[in-house]
């Protein structure tokens, strides 16, 4: 008996700590850190915020050094841009890139964990032909200064891409690229699986329902309760937007040959306040769709196509960005004000439960 009681303590306490593990640490759930604002908080502050949060990783439009300072020895991972205006002189000088990695990188590495090096945001729908043809030659350069420097195994190299990239998303089996960017696509995507670097897209199901503003579409957009889609070419069932518009980029993706590409979240998430002609911009749907995002991946359910995993997400973002041009939703995605206190509770502190909204 007392062998059978201590067995059962034991399973008891390892349950025990590996749940506050995962509440604590959840490696998977990122949060954006933009700065088109003129009312932030310092970075230290942001970090002691970030810190008290399950975030584990944080993504920077470029690689403000205050903050990746802030951020040593935090434990959290870091991803680090590239501004698209850096992109001719990294794709046409390869020490260009060498003094950037020198500049950005190794005066910080390993204290604080950079993870990957997204080159430029967007740029493939951008419109811009001359940026679109510099993107691989800069990821290039930027990859060969890492192998130089002995970090090439360690630190990713990616890009970011908005779901222009597709002409294609429904059903999510038939999704598929853009074909006039394919001639770039297909070389930068070889580029990604040499390397071991993960195909980082935008989806976001806020612009899907600002489309189609009815009501079954804002629960399927909200990850609430709805009657679903059928995917009539593969069968499957959607239960929200998410999952649909993730798995139409693994399709584009394996249509390329590439079924097994790692597909990161680089940004997505909801506004809380807009216009009243940005449908769906309020605090009650903002809390709706971050916190059943986060008890989405939470679950490790995964997608329809890529089943019992979590996808690295980075909600956005982690403040609003009074400075940010376009309409006033643009300024009011974040999950904290600047004051440090919550905008809406979305379940991220570490003592937080899984819940759904």
């Amino acid at each position: 008996m007392a062998t059978h009681s201590n067995s059962s303590f034991l399973l008891h306490l390892s349950l025990i700590i590996t749940a506050l593990c995962i509440a604590v640490s959840q490696p998977f759930i990122g949060v954006n850190y933009g700065q088109v604002a003129d009312n932030l908080p310092s970075p230290e502050a942001s970090v002691e915020l970030l810190k008290s949060t399950t975030v584990g990783k944080v993504r920077l439009y470029g690689a403000d050094p205050a903050i990746i300072k802030a951020l040593a020895n935090s434990g959290i991972g870091i991803v680090i841009g590239v501004a698209n205006g850096d992109i001719p002189s990294l794709a046409s000088h390869p020490d260009s890139a060498t003094q950037w990695v020198n500049a950005n990188v190794l005066p910080h590495y390993p204290e604080s964990n950079i993870t990957m090096i997204a080159v430029g945001n967007e740029i493939m729908g951008s419109g811009d032909d001359g940026l679109v043809s510099q993107l691989l030659p800069a990821m290039q350069n930027v990859q060969n200064a890492l192998n130089s420097a002995s970090l090439g195994g360690k630190i990713k190299v990616s890009t970011v891409h908005s779901m222009a990239v597709l002409t294609r998303s429904e059903p999510p089996s038939a999704g598929s690229f853009d074909p006039g960017l394919m001639d770039i696509l297909q070389p930068l995507v070889a580029f990604l699986k040499n390397n071991e670097s993960p195909f980082a897209i935008n989806p976001y199901p806020f612009f899907a329902y600002r489309s189609d503003p009815r009501p079954e579409t804002l629960a399927f957009c909200l990850f609430q309760p709805n009657s679903g889609r059928v995917d009539q070419v593969s069968g499957k069932i959607y239960s929200n937007m998410f999952d649909a518009q993730v798995d139409a980029v693994h399709s584009a993706l394996s249509s390329m040959g590439f079924e097994e590409m790692e597909i990161v979240i680089a940004e997505t998430g909801w506004p809380s306040r807009g216009d009243r002609n940005e449908a769906g911009a309020s605090v009650e749907n903002a809390r709706a769709y971050n916190g059943n995002l986060i008890a989405h991946l939470r679950s490790m359910v995964g997608t329809p196509s890529m089943p019992a995993k979590s996808l690295d997400t980075f909600i956005f973002a982690l403040y609003d960005e009074d400075l940010k041009p376009g309409p006033p939703s643009e300024r009011a995605f974040g999950l904290f004000k600047t004051d440090l206190t919550m905008a809406y509770d979305v379940g991220l502190a570490n003592s937080a439960s899984t819940h759904k909204v």
